[in-house]
C-alpha cells in the first residue's frame, strides 16, 4: 500500500505531533548527553509507526458500498477481490445513480447509509457544505498524480480533493466511416466536406448537434470565454459576454452556412434518426448514445474540430468519484476501499464489463483502450474538456444561455455582443433574487 507524502502540514496526525513533542522533549533534557542520534532515531521510529497506524483498518471493520444496477456484477467482483486482499468485508447495495446524492443526505446522519459511494461531480458541493463526505487526504498526492487533471479538478470543492475519480463522460464527434472515412480535423475541414455532402432536400446533412447549453461550450471555452471566474465558482465574473465568447459565438453564426436548419429543427430524436439512416456524416454525441448507434452505423468517434485559429475544442465533462461517507464507522477501512476501486486495475475492469471510460491516466493508455476507436475517442475529447460547473448557481445560466444560443443561431445577423450582454444581466438578476 503506498503511503502519501507527509509535505502538508494538514496531513499530520494529533498522535504524530504528540510523539514528536514527547521526543523534542527528551532531547531537550537530555542535551549534552551524547544520545541525541538515539533520540532522533526514536522521533523517526514514532513518525513511521503513526504513519502505519494511520493507514492501519479499523479492528472488526465491514463495508456497505452503493452501486447502480448497470454496474452492480463489476462492483460485486471489486468487493470480492478487496476482501480477499484485506479480509475486509464488503456488502454492495443496488443504489439508483441519481438517488445515491439524496440518500446520502437523509440516511447519513442516521447511519443507514453507505460507507462509500458514487456521485456525478456536480453533486459534491451540497455534500460537502453539508459535511457528508471525507476528504481523499490518505491518498490525494497518489490520486492528483495519477489521474487526469481535469477528473482530479471536477473532485475536488474549494480546493479540497474529496473524490477517488472513477470514470468520466464527455460528448465527442461521432462519424459514420461509409460516409467519411477520416474524421475531420477542423472545423474548415468540416465546412469543405459539407460543401460537398449537403442535400437539404435529401435530408443529407454534414454534421449536427443539439442546441441547448451542454453543447454550446465549445463555442465559448475554445475561444477564451467562460461561465463564471475562477474555474466556475466565482458568480460574481460572468465571462459569456467578454471578448473570447463574443469571438466564440460569431464563429457559430458562420457555421449556419452549412446547417441550414433553425435551432427548434435539431433534435436529439431528429439527428439520431439521420444518423441510423445514413443521412447525417457527423453527430456531436456522448457515451450514452453509442448503443443507438452500433448496429446502425459504421462508428467512429473522434475529438471534437479544432477551432479556426487551430486551438483545441473544449467540451463539457462529467466525472463520477467514489466518496466516503463521513458518518461511516470505519474511515480508514472506507478509504481504503475508494483507493482500491479506483485504481488502474479496476478501471479497466469496469470498461471491459460496462463500457465506462476511465478517469487513470494510465488506463486510458493501456492499449485495450486505445484498441478501441469509440471509447478513445471519447477519452482523448476528454482530455480537452470542463467540467460542469458544482455550484447551486449555475442553475441561473442555463436558460438565458440556451436562448442567446438559440437566437444567435436562427437570427445570423444578430449582433452578438448585445445579445450576450442581455444574457448576462439577465443572469445577473436572477442570481440578485436568490
Amino acid at each position: 500500500m503506498k503511503k502519501r507524502k507527509r509535505s502538508k502540514v494538514k496531513a499530520v496526525t494529533f498522535s504524530l505531533v504528540l510523539s514528536l513533542l514527547l521526543a523534542l522533549s527528551v532531547t531537550a533534557c537530555g542535551s549534552g548527553n551524547g544520545n541525541s542520534a538515539v533520540n532522533n532515531a526514536e522521533v523517526t521510529s514514532n513518525e513511521t509507526n503513526a504513519e502505519d497506524e494511520e493507514m492501519k483498518p479499523e479492528a472488526g471493520a465491514k463495508l456497505m458500498v452503493w452501486e447502480a444496477k448497470e454496474q452492480l456484477d463489476y462492483m460485486k467482483q471489486v468487493a470480492a477481490d478487496f476482501e480477499k486482499e484485506y479480509g475486509i468485508p464488503v456488502t454492495v447495495q443496488e443504489m439508483a445513480g441519481a438517488d445515491q446524492g439524496t440518500r446520502l443526505t437523509t440516511d447519513g446522519p442516521s447511519k443507514l447509509a453507505a460507507d462509500v459511494l458514487t456521485l456525478p461531480h456536480d453533486q459534491i458541493g451540497l455534500a460537502v457544505k453539508a459535511g457528508l463526505i471525507l476528504p481523499n487526504d490518505i491518498y490525494e498526492e497518489e490520486t492528483k498524480s495519477t489521474m487526469v487533471e481535469t477528473a482530479v479538478q471536477a473532485s475536488s470543492y474549494d480546493g479540497i480533493l474529496y473524490g477517488y475519480p472513477k470514470s468520466v463522460e464527455t460528448y465527442a464527434l461521432f462519424y459514420n466511416k461509409d460516409l467519411i472515412s477520416e474524421a475531420p480535423k477542423t472545423w474548415d475541414d468540416v465546412i469543405a466536406f459539407a460543401n460537398t455532402y449537403n442535400n437539404p432536400t435529401e435530408n443529407k446533412f454534414a454534421i449536427m448537434w443539439e442546441f441547448v447549453g451542454y453543447y454550446s461550450y465549445p463555442f465559448i471555452g475554445s475561444f477564451g470565454g467562460y461561465i463564471y471566474g475562477d474555474n466556475n465558482t466565482n458568480i460574481k465574473d460572468i465571462g459569456l459576454n467578454n471578448e473570447g465568447s463574443v469571438k466564440g459565438f460569431t464563429f457559430l453564426q458562420s457555421l449556419k452556412n452549412i446547417l441550414p436548419l433553425n435551432a427548434g429543427d435539431i433534435t436529439y430524436d431528429v439527428k439520431t434518426q439521420l444518423f441510423q439512416e445514413g443521412k447525417l456524416a457527423m453527430n456531436i454525441d456522448g457515451p450514452w448514445s453509442v448503443a443507438a448507434f452500433k448496429d446502425h452505423v459504421n462508428l467512429g468517434v473522434a475529438p471534437l474540430p479544432k477551432g479556426p485559429d487551430g486551438q483545441d475544442s473544449l467540451s463539457f465533462s462529467g466525472v463520477k468519484s467514489y466518496y466516503v461517507n463521513s458518518y461511516t464507522d470505519y474511515p480508514v477501512a472506507g478509504r481504503l476501499f475508494a483507493h482500491f476501486a479506483s485504481n488502474k486495475e479496476n478501471q479497466l475492469k469496469n470498461f471491459k464489463m460496462t463500457g465506462a471510460i476511465p478517469a487513470s491516466t494510465e488506463a486510458g493508455e493501456a492499449q485495450e483502450i486505445k484498441d478501441d476507436p469509440i471509447i478513445s475517442g471519447f477519452f482523448d475529447q476528454f482530455q480537452n474538456s470542463v467540467p460542469m460547473p458544482s455550484i447551486s448557481e449555475i442553475k441561473s445560466v442555463w436558460e438565458p444561455l440556451k436562448a442567446a444560443y438559440v437566437s444567435l443561431w436562427n437570427d445570423p445577423g444578430l449582433d452578438v455582443k448585445q445579445t450576450l450582454d442581455q444574457t448576462v444581466k439577465t443572469i445577473q438578476a436572477d442570481l440578485e433574487s436568490k
